[in-house]
């Protein structure tokens, strides 16, 4: 059994017009919900055995925060550049390729590719996976070669708006 969670990016700054998209950093919102959403992660009891994150600035900040709340060690963070603007068929490619030994994966992204992706291996619809939502699915295979449309059963979808005191 594999377990598969895709959490975007945190809310990020727009007060920058001089940066990249790809260099956008965490807003203040962002800053906060990206360790709340690791808290969701411990409530759910997800402790990945590897974080593979876009390297784009506002997803290698939220990946890093949840690394640190969740003690993965440095060399359970990977950065992928294939990850960012991503489709689905892509992150699917992506996700083909992880190690078999790794069992619980955390991917952190960017849309419209998570909510595609999501929508792509479960039945259960969702119109958007917003700033720092997380979706969480099981996969009954053996490898991760072998995943593919519809093969995930559907586990929980957070939201940081859902568990803001």
């Amino acid at each position: 059994m594999k377990h598969l969670f895709l959490l975007r990016h945190a809310k990020s700054s727009w007060d920058y017009p001089e940066l990249s998209d790809f260099e956008r950093p965490l807003n203040k919102r962002g800053k906060h919900d990206a360790p709340l959403m690791a808290g969701v992660m411990i409530k759910h009891k997800v402790i990945p055995d590897i974080i593979l994150s876009s390297p784009a600035t506002r997803a290698a900040m939220t990946a890093k925060a949840v690394t640190e709340i969740l003690r993965v060690p440095d060399d359970g963070l990977m950065f992928n550049n294939e990850i960012y603007e991503a489709s689905p068929s892509r992150l699917l490619d992506i996700i083909r390729l992880i190690d078999d030994s790794l069992h619980k994966v955390l991917l952190v992204g960017h849309n419209p590719g998570l909510t595609g992706l999501a929508n792509i291996l479960t039945d259960h619809h969702v119109d958007n996976i917003p700033t720092a939502g997380l979706f969480g699915l099981s996969i009954n295979i053996p490898k991760w070669k072998n995943i593919n449309e519809k093969a995930g059963k559907f586990l929980f979808f957070e939201t940081p708006k859902n568990n803001r005191p």
